[in-house]
């Protein structure tokens, strides 16, 4: 089968994508690659709310199978087929 990644977006930022979950078929290498196809997914609103500029927003809470990736390499943190990343703005509920 082919490598999967799930994504998981909480409060503000599943307002953007109108859905709580989606799957990113390919196993992209990075969460930066991750982010810039989610990007072409949802569009500039997301995009806005996950990049500040060329780099990674600092509102953003992300989490890679429960792990934040300030201590996993940020942007450049690995990803593997069958890893779970979960999307949280920096404030606000579920």
């Amino acid at each position: 089968s082919r490598p999967m990644i799930k994504v998981l977006f909480f409060a503000s930022i599943r307002e953007r994508t109108m859905e709580k979950e989606t799957e990113v078929e390919g196993a992209p290498a990075t969460m930066e690659a991750l982010l810039r196809l989610l990007c072409t997914r949802y569009g500039p609103d997301f995009e806005a709310e996950v990049f500040d500029g060329g780099s990674l927003s600092s509102r953003l809470i992300i989490l890679v199978n429960g792990r934040h990736i300030a201590h996993t390499g940020g942007p450049g943190t690995p990803l593997r087929d069958g890893d779970t990343v979960a999307v949280f703005p920096l404030i606000g509920g579920g």
